[in-house]
């Protein structure tokens, strides 16, 4: 699964989050108690962040090329990667683009990429 967000440990479960100040906004896909749909298959609850356990962010990390890179989204076969090795002459080798100064990206086909993983950061 490509997960790049927060994730919040409520009620022995984790959740899509959003922090919000003394707040936490928990998301699901499918109704729930307490939970209010706002979009077709997306409900929220707001809940206080003193009932929530833990929040960490999330982020899907992989190798392509033998280079790393995390994953920011995916579109069919493709992955848009960001490189995180950080070093402008290997990102022009991988004919990434330049995205801002120091951030390089790129598509990918998913069937190249190696060691899909979710992190904590």
């Amino acid at each position: 699964m490509i997960y790049d967000g927060y994730l919040a440990r409520w009620r022995d479960a984790d959740y899509p989050a959003s922090p919000d100040g003394d707040d936490v906004r928990l998301y699901r896909d499918n109704p729930a108690e307490g939970f209010t749909e706002v979009a077709p298959q997306r409900y929220v609850r707001v809940v206080p962040a003193t009932e929530v356990s833990a929040i960490v962010y999330v982020r899907t990390a992989c190798t392509w090329q033998g280079q790393p890179f995390v994953v920011l989204a995916e579109h069919g076969d493709w992955l848009r990667l960001e490189y995180t090795g950080g070093r402008w002459p290997v990102a022009e080798a991988l004919g990434l683009e330049v995205f801002e100064y120091g951030v390089y990206q790129g598509w990918a086909p998913a069937a190249e990429v190696a060691d899909l993983r979710q992190v904590r950061v």
